[in-house]
């Protein structure tokens, strides 16, 4: 019974929220009970049994991950399907994704997960800024008993509008199609001096410009407001592009890069390219700034990745 009545008043409250103001795509802590009821993914792989904002489920990041040799590669969509039905997603209850927001790298699992839900089609997302660490500053409650989710019956249709295939990343190196290419990475990465362990070839692709995702947030873990992202855009000159497309090594920091590009600063055209270099490298696809053997021994010696 009082499961029931625990749904039954978080249905009333995602119904007002529904016809509020716009949800997300950033809430400040002190910004959700303002929200109504949403669903709450807690997407952390650990820490949720110390502690959870009340209401959350449980849903951690590697559910929304594929294998160990390409961690960035999409989940295949029936699979996602049974997932998200498993989770309790529907299509227009909004649902705020919440990291544990350590650092500016732990944001880019909140962006992955909030980027898939919205190409499944869910229609209001938000990320909690600063994560739980950040509700927890605020002194925010927590409780310590687990949440079972009240699956759903949902049915997806995986779009490709802020999907950048492999095949459409090979045209864009050619030069047959038209698109900026940024790397997410840090400047290590991007020049061929450090490689993801599941890389079979360190380096980035010809064409690309390094764009660290460090430039979207404001010195904390917590990224910056619409106002800032479009500031940073005008300054790199991408608001300019018909085109964007971001990538990193698995799909992970590009997502930060998509979120304050599309979700933010309000691009009207920026892809993911989820497999990124990790996929990438595995194919014969050129690659910009690979090392030399000489440098590669010279790595190795020196004990660098």
């Amino acid at each position: 019974m009082k499961t029931f009545l625990l749904s039954a008043l978080a249905f009333t409250g995602w119904a007002a929220a529904a016809s509020a103001a716009p949800f997300g795509p950033l809430l400040a802590p002190g910004e959700v009970a303002e929200a109504g009821h949403p669903l709450i993914l807690d997407i952390r792989d650990a820490g949720y049994d110390k502690g959870h904002i009340q209401g959350a489920v449980p849903a951690p990041y590697a559910l929304f991950r594929g294998a160990a040799d390409n961690p960035g590669e999409l989940v295949p969509e029936g699979k996602l399907e049974a997932t998200l039905r498993s989770l309790g997603v529907t299509l227009d209850r909004p649902v705020l994704v919440v990291h544990q927001g350590k650092d500016e790298s732990d944001f880019g699992a909140a962006a992955r997960v909030y980027w898939t839900l919205k190409s499944s089609g869910v229609s209001q997302l938000a990320i909690l800024n600063g994560g739980m660490n950040a509700w927890r500053d605020a002194g925010l409650p927590v409780q310590t008993e687990a949440v079972a989710p009240e699956p759903s019956d949902v049915d997806i249709t995986f779009s490709d509008q802020w999907l950048a295939t492999e095949g459409e990343v090979d045209k864009v190196v050619a030069g047959d199609k038209p698109a900026a290419l940024i790397d997410a990475r840090p400047p290590a990465f991007f020049e061929g001096q450090q490689s993801h362990p599941a890389a079979d070839r360190p380096g980035t692709l010809p064409g690309a410009e390094n764009v660290p995702h460090s430039v979207w947030f404001d010195g904390t873990p917590r990224m910056g407001d619409a106002n800032s992202a479009k500031t940073v855009a005008a300054k790199l000159g991408l608001d300019q592009q018909a085109e964007v497309v971001a990538f990193c090594n698995t799909g992970h920091w590009a997502a930060t890069e998509w979120f304050a590009l599309s979700e933010l600063a309000g691009l009207p055209n920026v892809k993911l390219y989820p497999d990124s270099i990790v996929g990438y490298s595995h194919g014969e696809g050129e690659m910009a700034n690979v090392p030399s053997v000489m440098d590669n021994l010279l790595r190795q010696i020196k004990g660098g990745n």
